[in-house]
């Protein structure tokens, strides 16, 4: 089930004088729910004219741990994201609370394939963390201040083909 809300014009305004968005999504702890969270991310930062970077890193990073790491058959994981006064809030809730996250230092000889994953959001996240749920969730956040996010029409703000054509040169 797919919620989405958004303060309009007609409606009253929080009370934090920005609009607040909402989404939220639940989907099955497998490598495909991992993708389409990603995918549904970044459609939807697109229609809040959100930078899609790095916070669709994050979601990828979060849902694919959950789908990896936490995946309990018939129980699937939530992804959340919420915008309030410039903070862009990014949680991904599962049903494995008995498994907090611990960001790990990848083998030094750089075969590991996994392990990256909290370490790759803490590197993008102004600020990240978890919060233990009624049993048996957990809540993995991640937060972005947009205050410092290029404008809508910059080629780096989501919109649609928002990916230069213009040629690059090698040097």
């Amino acid at each position: 089930m797919i919620q989405e809300s958004a303060t309009s014009e007609a409606q009253p305004k929080p009370q934090l004088g920005n609009p607040t968005r909402n989404f939220t999504v639940q989907l099955s702890p497998t490598p495909r729910g991992a993708r389409l969270a990603r995918l549904l991310a970044t459609e939807q930062l697109r229609s809040w004219a959100i930078p899609l970077d790095p916070a669709r890193q994050i979601v990828a990073e979060l849902a694919t741990n959950a789908a990896t790491h936490s995946r309990v058959p018939g129980r699937d994981f939530r992804l959340t994201m919420y915008v309030v006064a410039g903070i862009l809030r990014i949680e991904v809730t599962d049903t494995r609370g008995d498994r907090p996250p611990c960001p790990q230092v990848p083998a030094p000889d750089g075969e590991s394939e996994s392990g990256r994953g909290l370490l790759i959001v803490a590197a993008l996240a102004d600020r990240w963390g978890w919060d233990p749920g009624p049993r048996p969730r957990k809540t993995v956040w991640a937060e972005l201040v947009l205050d410092h996010a290029p404008k809508p029409g910059n080629p780096n703000s989501g919109a649609r083909g928002a990916f230069s054509q213009e040629p690059t040169t090698a040097k």
